[in-house]
């Protein structure tokens, strides 16, 4: 439009680096960390990220260059989501349940320059440098996150830095650095892998303007008000907290860092600091709702609880609603920066039941404000499935917090938004009210005599009988039936039932097509952020072979 300009006065690039120098200023004095004994204020945090963005610096990093970090949930996790791209650097969060040959593989894809080992983890960093080492590749330049007063110990064969230790190299910092803002809001600020459910995670490019958006939306969605205290139970190294890691700076919290998550620890944390948001996998619920009593203890006050990252069995919600707890269910990949959609509650249904209540929550909802739209579309005509909450499509996603891509995969980034849209992978419906509800993984449905079970919908089932902790459905091929849907479960403690009677609960309950025909008694495999690891449990199924045989009996 004529007299309109873009200029340094009203552009400015989106970068989540931001809310750290605006914190800085406002919260100044007040706690931004608490870990331990350990606490820091937003303006000492400020002083360290920028410290150690000096001395990354120092160390020879250029713009674009990979920092790799594997470290739990402790302070300097926290610093380096702002200290690596204050460096013009790209933050590398890796799982930390990941082994040595994993972790080896992604600091080679990732090309990773340095590379920061929380000391708990050492024998893991260490071997997957010696990994590399061993495969003539110049492996990072290691340091070590020390806890509180832990030795640090002469790691052989690796090329550590001459100040190797983390609190070391923010002591010892050059002065005077000025930040290195991104160039291009879509410039990189993290590489997140995804979690290990393929062969070979993909690294996901997250961009400034991503992470700012997606930081500012995930507040709003989880209500979570100016200076609020964030209990960290989510894993920082998954999507960046579900991008809370910046998110944090943006309202002034304090960041109650946590190494083990234990249903003890989170009680206590909440006691003790008044905690008012945390966020956690169905699997952080679960052991909330299970905790024994004497690990209890009363809620000081409201407690937001955003879950995501697998479907909420609406018994767990339930029942941490019995608890006092007010749980906000989110939906989203790594794909889209954590949370894209949000299940947004209407005050008409608080009058209804409260199992009702938690099968509502349960849905995945719509697009949170920072996405520009999800739909359910048939994944060939690409045309949207009716609203009858039956016609199922796969879940496809468009906006402004769809990754840039798949690191040095440009082949897999094309397939995954061929058509416009972001391919999710995940299978669901669109109800008659416009929300959308979660199916199944494509490679999770279950085909049985022609009909689609979906195995989220069994689990549900299984999930509400009173002597089951967790449990997950998968296919068993069958001769005649093509596929029959096979339980994986895990018994609370001091229970005992029979196989024969978990069926039969769920052929009370669901049609008799649906209701598992094998049950397994056995722990669960999981990834570190609580997703259960089907691809192993359908291996499982799969060497069982077909309960009936070709001319055998059929039920």
């Amino acid at each position: 439009m004529e007299g309109s300009i873009r200029c340094s006065a009203n552009y400015v690039p989106l970068s989540p680096l931001s809310f750290l120098e605006r914190a800085a200023v406002v919260y100044a004095d007040r706690t931004s960390i608490i870990y331990g004994s350990t606490s820091y204020t937003w303006k000492q945090t400020r002083d360290r990220c920028l410290g150690l963005a000096s001395a990354l610096s120092a160390l020879g990093l250029s713009r674009h260059d990979v920092v790799a970090v594997l470290a739990a949930n402790v302070p300097a996790m926290y610093e380096l989501h702002f200290a690596v791209p204050m460096a013009g650097a790209v933050l590398c969060p890796l799982n930390t349940r990941h082994d040595s040959a994993m972790v080896s593989a992604l600091l080679k894809h990732s090309e990773a320059k340095i590379f920061f080992v929380d000391s708990h983890l050492l024998e893991v960093g260490q071997g997957a440098v010696k990994l590399l080492a061993d495969s003539n590749i110049s492996p990072p330049t290691m340091i070590i996150i020390s806890d509180f007063n832990d030795s640090i110990p002469a790691v052989r064969g690796v090329h550590m830095s001459a100040n190797a230790d983390y609190e070391t190299l923010v002591r010892t910092a050059p002065p005077n650095l000025e930040i290195k803002w991104p160039n291009d809001e879509c410039d990189p600020i993290s590489i997140n892998y995804t979690s290990g459910t393929t062969s070979r995670p993909k690294g996901v490019i997250y961009s400034h303007r991503g992470g700012y958006l997606n930081a500012l939306a995930t507040i709003l969605v989880s209500d979570i008000t100016t200076m609020p205290v964030y209990l960290w139970t989510v894993p920082l190294f998954h999507c960046n907290g579900w991008c809370l890691a910046w998110g944090m700076a943006a309202q002034g919290g304090i960041n109650i860092c946590l190494r083990n998550v234990t249903a003890k620890a989170i009680f206590d944390n909440i006691a003790l600091h008044k905690v008012t948001n945390m966020g956690g996998a169905p699997t952080v619920l679960s052991m909330i709702i299970n905790a024994p009593i004497t690990e209890r203890k009363p809620l000081p006050g409201k407690v937001g609880v955003m879950t995501g990252g697998a479907p909420p069995p609406s018994q767990v919600l339930s029942q941490m609603e019995e608890l006092g707890f007010t749980v906000t269910h989110c939906y989203g990949l790594t794909e889209t920066y954590g949370p894209a959609t949000i299940c947004t509650w209407k005050p008409e249904w608080d009058a209804l039941p409260l199992e009702e209540r938690a099968k509502l929550k349960a849905r995945q909802g719509l697009h949170h404000v920072g996405m520009e739209e999800v739909d359910i579309k048939d994944p060939v005509t690409m045309k949207s499935v009716p609203a009858d909450g039956h016609t199922i499509g796969e879940v496809m996603f468009r906006g402004n917090i769809v990754m840039n891509g798949y690191y040095k995969d440009l082949n897999a980034t094309m397939d995954a938004m061929s058509g416009g849209w972001y391919r999710s992978g995940d299978l669901g419906v669109r109800q008659a009210d416009g929300y959308i509800q979660i199916k199944d993984r494509s490679k999770d449905i279950i085909i049985s005599g022609g009909e689609n079970i979906s195995s989220i919908e069994v689990e549900s089932v299984l999930f509400s009988h009173p002597t089951v902790l967790d449990a997950a459905v998968v296919a068993r091929p069958d001769d005649y039936w093509g596929e029959t849907p096979c339980a994986f479960v895990k018994l609370k403690d001091g229970v005992n039932i029979s196989a024969e009677d978990i069926m039969k609960f769920c052929r009370a309950r669901l049609p008799h097509y649906m209701a598992p025909r094998t049950v397994v008694f056995e722990d669960l495999p999981k990834t570190s952020t609580g997703k259960t690891q089907k691809f192993m449990l359908r291996e499982k199924a799969k060497a069982m072979g077909s309960i009936f045989k070709k001319g055998g009996s059929k039920l």
